[in-house]
């Protein structure tokens, strides 16, 4: 086939769920309901650790940016989602598929660091209580979240102008519901294994770094924990600990799985149940897994909601003597 052949491909299919009608409106609802509570989840956890002074510290920071890069992974992906559940075409320009990867390839990354730096804090403050404000200063909590969104946009850079090497031809369909690298180097003309390799390499090594911190990190947490005398401050830390570690494990292992295995690009059949963990689930579990079941930021919610129904009650009450 000629080149000119090559270069015709520059709009793709997203084949996405199913092609079942009843199915798409019962899938749309979940995921539109996912979405909603995605998002009001996330970003009003940004509001409020932005507007509150007392949640101001590297522990909440590293939060209020995961919670920011979940609400970037949802909207890379979902808005076309839907779109497509409804859309007679369902197609996406070749830009506009490289566009939707850098950005969920953006949050993923740094995702891996900030959950990397969250598991750091959270060692320092159990097994070196004393010392916190000291090891965790504010020029280092800078600098770690920092690094996690240069090592964010760094990675999707190298990985989106490497696409522009390829070319594609034949089959226009992604059998996927986004636009992923794996699904597009298995339509490209022009052998991905540079691509891959470089996916594996990349990828790899930013998980392999970054499990690495949250695993010694938990490892010298539960030790501490094993050694506390309180049985009723050790079941509470455990309680704490083991649904952070839950939620830590679905994502790295759905990316490991994902793309940090070699011959990941030959997996076709497996990429949406896996995709679905990183994607979709996380971003929704992590405000409830991480915040909901902190102490401090309820009563920060409780507070505000307080300070709220005051300043109505307020309002009823001057109403009647302004007029």
């Amino acid at each position: 086939m000629s080149e000119d052949n090559h270069s015709l491909i520059t709009e793709f299919i997203l084949i996405g769920f199913t092609d079942h009608p009843e199915l798409k409106t019962l899938l749309f609802v979940v995921f539109f309901a996912i979405y909603v509570i995605t998002m009001v989840g996330n970003l009003g956890l940004v509001v409020l650790i932005y507007t509150e002074h007392r949640l101001h510290t590297p522990m909440y920071i590293f939060l209020g940016n995961l919670a920011l890069m979940d609400s970037c992974c949802s909207c890379a992906i979902t808005p076309k989602m839907l779109e497509n559940f409804f859309s007679e075409d369902r197609s996406i320009s070749l830009y506009e598929c490289m566009a939707q990867f850098y950005f969920l390839c953006l949050a993923e990354t740094a995702d891996c660091f900030l959950l990397a730096a969250m598991a750091y804090d959270r060692y320092v403050a159990i097994c070196s209580p004393l010392q916190y404000h000291t090891k965790m200063s504010r020029k280092l909590c800078i600098q770690m979240t920092s690094g996690a969104y240069i090592a964010g946009n760094l990675h999707p850079m190298i990985e989106v102008g490497l696409l522009f090497r390829l070319t594609f031809c034949g089959s226009h369909q992604i059998n996927h519901f986004f636009c992923d690298v794996l699904p597009l180097y298995r339509l490209s003309c022009v052998d991905p294994y540079i691509n891959e390799l470089i996916l594996l390499i990349l990828a790899g090594s930013i998980q392999v770094f970054t499990i690495a911190i949250v695993l010694v990190s938990y490892f010298y947490i539960l030790f501490t924990i094993f050694t506390m005398k309180s049985e009723k401050g050790r079941g509470k830390a455990l309680s704490t600990c083991a649904s952070h570690f839950l939620s830590v494990s679905i994502f790295y292992g759905s990316l490991l799985f994902m793309y940090a295995q070699p011959g990941a690009v030959n997996e076709g059949d497996k990429d949406i149940p896996v995709a679905v963990f990183y994607t979709l689930v996380i971003p929704l579990l992590n405000p409830f897994i991480y915040s909901l079941r902190n102490k401090e930021v309820i009563s920060v919610m409780k507070k505000n909601m307080e300070k709220k129904k005051f300043c109505n009650i307020l309002k009823q009450i001057s109403s009647p003597l302004e007029n």
